[in-house]
């Protein structure tokens, strides 16, 4: 009889250990998992050194997603479904979401660190307050240049891409907000304006500029401007860092007249399942000694100003990616414009894209 029960008791034990082996092969991460962090970000857009260095110091287990532009994320952020506890959507894109009511508000009791990031960068016109969003990265729309074809002093302002002597060179990103508020700001207007007649006026001026146009390109512009296929291209300050580190006769300027100015933001969706995990990971970027580890592996310049006394000081003397205080009072940021008039803006400026054909 002992023997019996003893098989008995062997084979209950076995069917427990294939069950429960059974349901550990069924979990999947993000399932009511309260040591799992799942974060969705740009590409390319962390030092993996730093997500190691955050599972080990909280025991958190980080889930790392990413997206290649704003819409796709807000794409599947509308969809729902998704397990996103910390999400960095651009400016534009922070106001559109709350808007929405995708976003939870911060509670800023727990971000001890917050107090890092500097007063300039907080309370913008996006995210008052920032009771939504923490600034992660920031950058500036400006002008690359190769010194091999034009001289510094000749491309320090908008409007000296009009010049003749730079007919064919210019390179356009295509990006209808970015290449109107070059015509908007030479005009002296804001890049969020919603008057058609000023945006007919700005595209009128841009078709007079297609003389100068190489070409209207997205990321193939590296590649031009790194191997010396332009004297000019109109572009974002983090893509200009990464091409002058190829081709050192290429330099990035701010128009002092103005520009844009986006912020990448981290915040954390409405829907998170580990908002506990969200605020720790978001006081971790906050220390100074790791946002500039960061910043310097990335290559943007960061909003922490802690960690920017921990950079190099060649890196944080560079006016180009750290423009000095007088050129930051002319920078914009784009808002979330209403539906009607960003359809206005895109037909405008496909209408320009053809004419510059």
């Amino acid at each position: 009889m002992k023997k019996l029960l003893a098989v008995i008791t062997s084979i209950l034990l076995l069917c427990l250990a294939l069950a429960l082996g059974n349901v550990a092969l069924n979990h999947h991460p993000g399932q009511g998992d309260s040591r799992l962090l799942t974060i969705y970000n740009w590409g390319d857009y962390i030092d993996p050194a730093l997500i190691t260095k955050f599972e080990k110091q909280t025991g958190y287990q980080v889930d790392y997603e990413t997206f290649d532009s704003n819409e796709s994320m807000l794409t599947k952020i509308r969809q729902g479904g998704t397990n996103y506890d910390l999400v960095v959507p651009s400016e534009y894109t922070v106001q559109r979401m709350k808007k929405e009511h995708l976003l939870a508000p911060l509670d800023h009791r727990r971000l001890p660190n917050l107090h890092y990031i500097g007063h300039q960068f907080r309370d913008q016109p996006f995210d008052r307050g920032n009771r939504y969003s923490v600034p992660y990265f920031w950058g500036t729309l400006g002008i690359i240049y190769n010194d091999q074809k034009v001289a510094r002093r000749d491309v320090q302002h908008w409007n000296q891409l009009w010049n003749p002597r730079l007919k064919n060179n210019v390179m356009l990103i295509d990006s209808a907000r970015d290449v109107f508020a070059i015509a908007l700001i030479s005009q002296g207007h804001s890049v969020n304006t919603t008057n058609y007649q000023t945006l007919k006026r700005a595209q009128n001026h841009l078709k007079t500029l297609t003389p100068n146009v190489k070409a209207i390109v997205a990321d193939e512009m590296k590649m031009y401007m790194e191997q010396d296929e332009a004297a000019v291209g109109v572009t974002y300050s983090g893509d200009a860092r990464e091409m002058m580190s190829v081709n050192h006769h290429l330099h990035y300027v701010v128009p002092s007249e103005g520009s844009n100015i986006w912020f990448d933001n981290m915040v954390i969706p409405r829907t998170a399942k580990n908002k506990a995990a969200a605020y720790a990971f978001i006081n971790f970027m906050l220390k100074p000694q790791n946002a500039a580890q960061n910043a310097r592996y990335v290559g943007y310049a960061t909003p922490n100003q802690e960690a920017k006394k921990l950079l190099p000081p060649k890196v944080v003397a560079n006016q180009a990616f750290y423009p000095p205080a007088k050129t930051m009072r002319h920078l914009q940021t784009y808002r979330d414009l209403p539906l009607k008039t960003l359809g206005v803006y895109n037909d405008l400026f496909l209408e320009f894209k053809m004419f510059a054909k």
